[in-house]
């Protein structure tokens, strides 16, 4: 039997006030559709490593895909408080459940929006946005991760086309997807964005098998040989890596959002617990060890979320910087981690079941404290970002 979903949000600091009513009516919408949808299935997907592709629609109905671009492309026409809440409450469900969502709005959806033409946009926002088409984004490579500047998978331009070669690794939606957004170098060497279809020859997306993480999500390989692409599937719009980082960006914001969710959902469950279970004659909540353990939890995330509500608001009003958002990801993260940690203590044995979330959480954790810039890496921009020197060479 499905476990019974009673997540119940921790505000301590009343941050709602901060919030409007449609903030929270939307908070509420994707609330409600985890309970409903994602925590009855999610267990058995991760168990069996099965990525529950039904959801991709129902995810597309509920306005979550792109809930920033605007409506005349299929978006909801948001604000970033809204994305962020939709991540938020996706990844309080699943990891995989937001990662599918970040990758489709802000990987895929976004560099259209950003840097295509009108004809991109209106031929693949549309129906990605309904979760009709499902995208995945090409960065990544074998050798290539946290330095995405030495790729190698490159096109040559034939005629009015282009042919495509090389392979990306670790993607999102890979197995799955209907397009791909892949970041490939030109002639010149310069770094740009192509759209790649599901069906062109020589175009492939095996599977990686045997994660331990991220196992309700499907990832894959793109593999490129002679792929022949029209030239207008090039994204006009940029060229070199502020391409992919600015989606990077966007992404990065959402994933901070999405781990709190995560960290939240640990919390309320080893809340819950320590009230209900009793051991020498007590419940857990009664001793100060355990005390201890949720008034630190609930002290990071109170902390995590005015972070990240603060970073929507300058996301919002064109302030908000690339450094900025890699220390709320890496913050979110980091104290996402330490409370699954204590959680699964608090727990005891119960903690390794799929009884409880805590475990599922910890290992997805494990991908998204790594993806979108590792944990060092995010230390590394900040402390570039506030000394002026670059580390990284």
């Amino acid at each position: 039997m499905a476990r019974q979903d009673l997540f119940e949000s921790p505000d301590y600091y009343r941050l709602d006030d901060l919030l409007t009513e449609e903030h929270i009516m939307i908070r509420s919408a994707v609330r409600t559709y985890v309970k409903k949808s994602i925590t009855p299935i999610i267990e058995a997907a991760a168990q069996n490593n099965e990525f529950p592709k039904h959801i991709v629609k129902e995810m597309g109905v509920l306005g979550c895909f792109g809930p920033t671009i605007p409506s005349k492309y299929g978006g909801g026409g948001l604000d970033n408080i809204s994305y962020g809440l939709m991540m938020q409450e996706l990844e309080r469900g699943d990891s995989g459940v937001r990662s599918t969502a970040s990758v489709q709005g802000s990987l895929v959806m976004y560099p259209i929006y950003q840097y295509g033409s009108e004809e991109q946009k209106m031929k693949y926002l549309p129906k990605l946005a309904s979760g009709e088409w499902l995208g995945c984004f090409g960065l990544t490579e074998a050798d290539h991760g946290s330095n995405p500047s030495g790729m190698l998978t490159n096109f040559k331009e034939s005629g009015d086309h282009v042919v495509l070669n090389g392979s990306k690794m670790w993607i999102s939606n890979a197995p799955f997807a209907d397009i791909a957004v892949v970041w490939a170098k030109d002639e010149a060497g310069d770094i740009r964005g192509i759209i790649v279809e599901r069906g062109m020859k020589g175009f492939t997306t095996p599977e990686i098998h045997g994660k331990w993480s991220l196992r309700a999500s499907a990832t894959g390989e793109l593999v490129f040989e002679d792929v022949i692409v029209p030239k207008e599937n090039i994204l006009p719009g940029v060229k070199g890596l502020k391409g992919p980082l600015g989606c990077l960006t966007k992404a990065r914001y959402g994933i901070a959002w999405g781990a709190l969710g995560l960290a939240m959902d640990c919390y309320d469950t080893a809340l819950r617990y320590c009230k209900e279970r009793v051991q020498f004659d007590k419940p857990l909540g009664a001793f100060q060890l355990q005390q201890k353990k949720l008034a630190e939890m609930i002290t990071e995330i109170t902390k995590a979320q005015l972070l990240n509500w603060r970073l929507g608001v300058l996301m919002d009003q064109g302030k908000a910087t690339a450094a900025q958002v890699s220390m709320a990801k890496r913050n979110s993260c980091a104290i996402a981690q330490d409370i699954c940690r204590d959680a699964r203590q608090i727990l005891g044995g119960m903690g390794i079941t799929d009884e409880y979330p805590v475990m599922r959480h910890m290992m997805n954790l494990e991908s998204v404290i790594t993806y979108e810039g590792t944990h060092d890496i995010h230390l590394l921009i900040t402390g570039m970002d506030i000394t002026g020197f670059n580390a990284f060479k």
